[in-house]
C-alpha cells in the first residue's frame, strides 16, 4: 500500500484536475499563496536597490520553504488521523497544483467567440490569459497568442506540477506552485520589480528547466500519434528555442509550432511599447482559428502522456 501511494496521489489529483478543473469557491492553497506572497512585498519590497534583491531572495525562501513546510504538516497530520485522509488531503494539494483542464477552457474560451468573428470579445478573454496588450490584436494576433500561451503553459500548468508530485508528493508539488506564483506576482522587469523579483524569476527557471526540455518529448510523441511532422519539427526545435527570451519557453513553443506548421513569436505590445520576440517555426500557412483546435488537441495528449510518465517516477522513486 505505501510503495502504492505515490503513483496513487498523482492519478487521483490528476483525474480530479480533469474533471472538476478550477473550483472558484473552493478553499484553494494557491490563492493563500498569493495572500502571503503579496502580504510580504509590502514589508519587504523596500530600500535601496541592493537592500531590495537581499529581501527578495529571503521572500523566495519564506514562501517556497513555507509552502512546503504547511503542506508536509498538512499530509502529516492527515496521515496521523488515517490513511486514506492523508491520501485525499495530498491528492487534494496535488490536484490544486495543476491547470489542465482550465488551460484547455481557457483555449476554448478564445477560440469560441473568434468563430463568431466577435474579435473584441476574443480580445477580452486573451486578456486574461496574456501579459501583453490585447486592445488592437488583429485575429492573426489573437490566435498567435492563444498558441503560444498553450504550449508554455502546458509546462507551467501542467507537465512542471505533475513532475515534482511524482518526486516528492504534495509539500513538492505546492514547493513548485509557490515559486510559479511568485514568478507571475514579483518576476518582472520594472522599476518595481527588476530587483526585488529577480531571485523569484531565476528560481522558476530553474524549477522548469528540466519539465521544459521532457516536454520537448512528451509533445513530439503526441504529435507523432496524432499523425504530425515530427522529424521536421525536431529540426525547427534545434533551429529555434534557444532564440527565446526565456530559457524553457522556447521548447514547448518551438515544438508547438513545428508540429502545428504554423510562424509563432514575432512583435508584441506591453504597456503600450513594441517588443520583438524571436519567431519560432515556419508559416507554411496563416494561422487560422482551427489552428488553436489542433493546439488543444496536442496539448491535451501531452498531457495524458505526461501524466504516464508522473506516474512512471513516482513509482521508481
Amino acid at each position: 500500500m505505501l510503495s502504492a501511494t505515490p503513483p496513487l496521489i498523482v492519478l487521483i489529483g490528476f483525474l480530479l484536475d480533469q474533471v472538476i478543473g478550477d473550483p472558484r469557491r473552493w478553499p484553494h492553497p494557491v490563492v493563500g499563496i498569493g495572500n502571503f506572497i503579496a502580504l510580504l512585498e509590502r514589508h519587504l519590497n523596500l530600500g535601496t536597490p541592493v537592500i531590495r534583491r537581499r529581501y527578495g531572495v529571503l521572500l523566495t525562501f519564506l514562501v517556497v520553504g513555507g509552502s512546503y513546510l504547511l503542506t508536509w504538516v498538512a499530509v502529516w497530520g492527515a496521515n496521523a488521523l488515517h490513511p486514506l485522509l492523508g491520501l485525499g488531503v495530498s491528492a487534494y494539494f496535488v490536484f490544486t497544483s495543476l491547470a489542465g483542464k482550465s488551460l484547455l477552457d481557457a483555449g476554448q474560451s478564445v477560440l469560441v467567440p473568434l468563430q463568431k468573428s466577435n474579435l473584441s470579445e476574443a480580445r477580452l478573454q486573451l486578456a486574461w490569459l496574456v501579459s501583453r496588450d490585447t486592445d488592437n490584436l488583429t485575429e492573426e494576433g489573437i490566435i498567435r497568442g492563444t498558441i503560444e500561451t498553450l504550449a508554455e503553459n502546458f509546462v507551467d500548468g501542467i507537465l512542471s506540477p505533475l513532475f515534482y508530485a511524482a518526486l516528492g508528493g504534495a509539500p513538492l508539488a505546492m514547493a513548485f506552485k509557490a515559486i510559479s506564483t511568485l514568478d507571475s506576482m514579483v518576476g518582472y522587469r520594472n522599476d518595481r520589480y527588476e530587483e526585488f523579483g529577480w531571485f523569484s524569476a531565476q528560481t522558476d527557471d530553474w524549477a522548469n528547466y528540466v519539465p521544459a526540455r521532457l516536454s520537448v518529448l512528451l509533445l513530439l510523441l503526441a504529435g507523432w500519434l496524432r499523425r504530425m511532422p515530427v522529424r521536421r519539427t525536431y529540426q525547427i526545435w534545434k533551429r529555434d528555442a534557444s532564440g527565446h527570451p526565456s530559457p524553457n519557453g522556447g521548447n514547448p513553443e518551438s515544438v508547438v509550432a513545428g508540429l502545428l506548421g504554423v510562424r509563432l513569436g514575432g512583435i508584441n505590445s506591453y504597456h503600450g511599447q513594441p517588443h520583438h520576440r524571436a519567431e519560432m517555426g515556419d508559416a507554411l500557412h496563416p494561422v487560422n482559428a482551427s489552428d488553436i483546435v489542433r493546439c488543444c488537441h496536442l496539448v491535451s495528449t501531452a498531457t495524458w502522456l505526461s501524466l504516464l510518465t508522473a506516474l512512471l517516477i513516482a513509482y521508481m522513486v
